[in-house]
């Protein structure tokens, strides 16, 4: 039997986070409306629904992985991605990065690269499945993709292992 999937170990501190900041949101409108003697019960709800919809853009998506495949769900759906059948990593953007990657058989995700810095079990999931892909050669772009990100994961835990030992 197959070891458990893996996840984001600091999703639910990341959403909790976007839930206080959404409550907070609410929370301050709604007492800045009754200050001012404008606040009525349709305000209220305005105000509540504009909080909801804060939570909603701010809300991470839960990354999860297991052996050969790698899962990102979002609020209403979950797609996934066969790790070991990889075809296509891409990295796009320069304020804040999106890794996209697309396997065989149509799966397509996109997940923040700093996910993966922050959860090197998630990373080593992906790993391995990207290195089954080059082997068997359906891994046909973005393998310096990967690997640029695999320097970057290992020399962040290689400070981390140094500086917990005080060598740092």
């Amino acid at each position: 039997m197959g070891r458990q999937p893996d996840g984001d170990r600091h999703w639910h501190a990341d959403a909790r986070c976007a839930a206080y900041c959404a409550l907070a949101f609410a929370v301050s409108t709604t007492l800045l409306d009754w200050g001012s003697d404008g606040l009525t019960p349709l305000r209220a709800d305005l105000w509540a629904a504009l909080g909801a919809v804060v939570f909603i853009v701010l809300r991470p998506p839960r990354v999860t992985a297991g052996d050969g495949w790698l899962a990102v769900r979002g609020l209403l759906h979950e797609r996934r991605v066969r790790t070991d059948a990889l075809v296509a990593v891409c990295q796009y953007g320069s304020v804040t990065m999106r890794l996209v990657l697309r396997d065989a058989y149509g799966g397509c995700v996109e997940l923040d690269p700093d996910v993966l810095v922050a959860n090197p079990l998630l990373w080593h999931r992906l790993d391995a499945g990207a290195r089954r892909s080059r082997e068997r050669g359906t891994l046909r772009q973005g393998a310096t993709v990967l690997r640029q990100l695999g320097e970057r994961i290992d020399g962040g835990t290689a400070r981390a292992v140094l500086k917990a030992s005080g060598l740092e």
